[in-house]
C-alpha cells in the first residue's frame, strides 16, 4: 500500500485519507489530554520559560498553580504570589506561600531564578538554588507518591564537575548561611554566580534523584541555551559577545516553547523511567562547547 501521503492516487483514497486524519486527530487529542486534572505547580509562571510551560500544561489537561513575585492569573488555574528569597514566615515566603497550597500535587516545576543582573551574586544563588532547593523539600510532604520534580538549571552549569569542591560545599550549605561569606571564599562574583547557581542545581539534582524513590518520586533537571525571552539581553550584558557568536553558529535563540515541551515530558508519566538526568535543550550549544573543548570540531 502506497504512503499515506500518497493516498489521492490508490483505490479507496478517500476513506484511507479519512482514517489518517482521524487518526492523526485521535493522537493529537491523546497528548493534549495527557496531563488530565494533574494538579502540577509552576514557579516562575508569569513570564518566559515558566509563562510557557504554564499554558503548554494547561493545554494538556492540568491544573496550574502558578507561583510568581508578579502576580498573573490569566494563565494558571490557581496562584499564590511568592518571594523566592523571603525564607521567613512572612506572607509571600517560599514557607508560607507553600502553606495555602493543598495536595496532592503531580508534579512540580521549578522554573523561577534570577538572570546575571546586579552585583549582589549571593542573592543570585540564594534563588536560583537554595530557594529551589527550599521550595522543593517544602513542597515534597504535598506531592503524590509518583510525582515529578523538574528543575530550570541551564547551560551556565555545563562542566560543574570541574568546580567539584565548591560544588560539594555549596550541597552542604544550610538554608541560612552566609552566602556573602561563601562568594567571597570561592571568588564568585558578577556574573560568574549565575554559572555556579546552575551548577548547584544540575548537581543537587542528580545527588537527591534517590531521596524519594520510595515514593516514586523523580528529579531532573533542564538546562536551556540562549532563548529568545526578555532576560535574553541580560546575558548579551554580561558574557558580551560571546553570547551573539555561539547563537550564531547554531543559527538562532530557542524560544520558550521550546523548553516547555520537554519540561512538560518529565512531568507526564511516559517519561517514568527518566531520573536524575539533566536534558540540554539548547539548539546543539552545549555540544559545540564540548567540541570546542575536546577539539572534536574539526
Amino acid at each position: 500500500m502506497a504512503h499515506p501521503d500518497g493516498i489521492n492516487s490508490i483505490p479507496g483514497s478517500t476513506s484511507l485519507k479519512v482514517f489518517f486524519e482521524i487518526k492523526k486527530l485521535l493522537q493529537e487529542r491523546r497528548l493534549e489530554m495527557s496531563l488530565n486534572n494533574k494538579r502540577i505547580v509552576v514557579t516562575g509562571s508569569a513570564s518566559g520559560i515558566g509563562e510557557a510551560t504554564a499554558a503548554l500544561l494547561k493545554k494538556r489537561g492540568a491544573i496550574v498553580i502558578g507561583f510568581d513575585r508578579t502576580e498573573r492569573t490569566d494563565n494558571v488555574d490557581e496562584f499564590h504570589r511568592v518571594e523566592m528569597s523571603d525564607f521567613s514566615s512572612e506572607d509571600a515566603s517560599i514557607d508560607a506561600a507553600i502553606g495555602k497550597v493543598s495536595g496532592p500535587i503531580h508534579g512540580l516545576c521549578n522554573i523561577a531564578g534570577l538572570p546575571p543582573r546586579g552585583d549582589d551574586a549571593a542573592l543570585v544563588l540564594r534563588v536560583n538554588f537554595i530557594a529551589l532547593r527550599r521550595f522543593t523539600v517544602t513542597m515534597i510532604p504535598k506531592l503524590n507518591d509518583g510525582a515529578s520534580v523538574v528543575n530550570m538549571s541551564a547551560l551556565g552549569g555545563f562542566g560543574w564537575q570541574q568546580n567539584i569542591q565548591m560544588v560539594k560545599a555549596a550541597l552542604a550549605l544550610e538554608d541560612d548561611a552566609d552566602l556573602d561569606a561563601f562568594c567571597a571564599e570561592n571568588g564568585i562574583g558578577y556574573p560568574s554566580s549565575y554559572f555556579h547557581s546552575k551548577e548547584f542545581v544540575t548537581a543537587w539534582t542528580k545527588q537527591n534523584c534517590l531521596r524519594w524513590a520510595d515514593r516514586g518520586i523523580r528529579l531532573n533537571s533542564v538546562s536551556p541555551g540562549a532563548i529568545d525571552t526578555p532576560i535574553l539581553g541580560d546575558f548579551i550584558t554580561a558574557f558580551g559577545e560571546k553570547v551573539r557568536s555561539d547563537v550564531a553558529r547554531i543559527g538562532r535563540p530557542g524560544r520558550s516553547e521550546e523548553v516547555a515541551f520537554v519540561v512538560a515530558f518529565l512531568v507526564d508519566d511516559e517519561s517514568s523511567w527518566v531520573n536524575g538526568a539533566n536534558i540540554a535543550v539548547d539548539g546543539g550549544m552545549e555540544g559545540m562547547i564540548f567540541g570546542d573543548m575536546f577539539q572534536l570540531n574539526g
